[in-house]
């Protein structure tokens, strides 16, 4: 499981890469095909040619922290191949690692903000 701080946004690279990339290889392709700041807290995920096998990387603060997840018997629901990325919700990313199709899970409209009366 991977807790994330509140407000870290998550990114999906949708296109898949070679991901025998390590740190400085992943973050360099944060900037290239993302388009952010590797350093800026928020998690970016990665997906492999197959499906089956992902890595994701994440600034802690005090340096980068590299997550990768390999499925024996099945793989990953991932987004349609298109250019660039897409961005998800920390909850879609728990059901992503745990192999569950994180799309059909959409979270409610947040709550009219109480007036007083």
């Amino acid at each position: 499981m991977i807790s994330l701080a509140p407000g870290t946004k998550v990114f999906l690279a949708c296109q898949p890469i070679d991901l025998r990339a390590g740190f400085d290889g992943l973050a360099s392709r944060v900037q290239q095909i993302i388009g952010a700041d590797p350093f800026s807290g928020h998690f970016f995920l990665f997906r492999g040619k197959r499906g089956d096998y992902l890595k994701g990387l994440h600034w802690d603060g005090s340096g980068l922290c590299l997550f990768a997840k390999r499925l024996e018997r099945s793989k990953f629901v991932w987004p349609p191949i298109v250019e660039g990325s897409t961005t998800l919700s920390p909850a879609q990313l728990s059901l992503l690692i745990e192999a569950m199709d994180w799309r059909r899970t959409i979270a409610p409209p947040p709550p009219p903000r109480p007036m007083l009366v």
